[in-house]
């Protein structure tokens, strides 16, 4: 990741963070079907990888005993898609990586809506004077916690 990109998530809100690791999966599986178009077997393993990372990452910071039915289709997606990728790298599928990028794209579209939304990251980023967070906090509870800011380990 380049010193702009570093410095673009800096001031990010989980929102735009999720934004950015859908973007980065995207990116890896184009990077994949590069690979399988110029037959490059360890390119493809490793952009696949990558891609299989983020998700495994949004998996884990999902917050499912708050997040209610939200978080669990969002956990379902996570699933679906590590097991397309998955068999699109067995498989050497171009189809496959494809459909990929085409559902992530698709939720990738509806998180850019949330970040568009100035409310909702507002609410998030101010934390009451209390030290606990804005009631709007549990209308958007299956977004991944906090620890999204480790999104910046994540290089495309």
């Amino acid at each position: 990741m380049d010193m702009y990109q570093a410095h673009a998530l800096e001031g990010a809100s989980g929102v735009e963070l999720t934004v950015a690791l859908y973007d980065g999966i995207i990116r890896f599986m184009h990077n994949a079907i590069e690979a399988v178009e110029r037959k490059e077997v360890e390119q493809r393993r490793a952009a696949v990888k990558r891609a299989m990372d983020i998700v495994i990452h949004l998996q884990a910071t999902l917050n499912k005993d708050v997040g209610g039915k939200p978080a669990e289709s969002l956990s379902e997606f996570y699933v679906a898609m590590f097991a397309l990728m998955l068999q699109g790298s067995q498989a050497n599928s171009r189809k496959k990586f494809e459909q990929v990028i085409a559902d992530v794209r698709n939720v990738r579209d509806a998180w850019k809506q949330v970040a568009t939304n100035s409310g909702v990251n507002q609410c998030l980023a101010e934390p009451r004077k209390d030290g606990s967070t804005s009631g709007v906090e549990s209308d958007v509870a299956w977004l991944p916690r906090s620890e999204a800011r480790s999104a910046r380990s994540w290089t495309a």
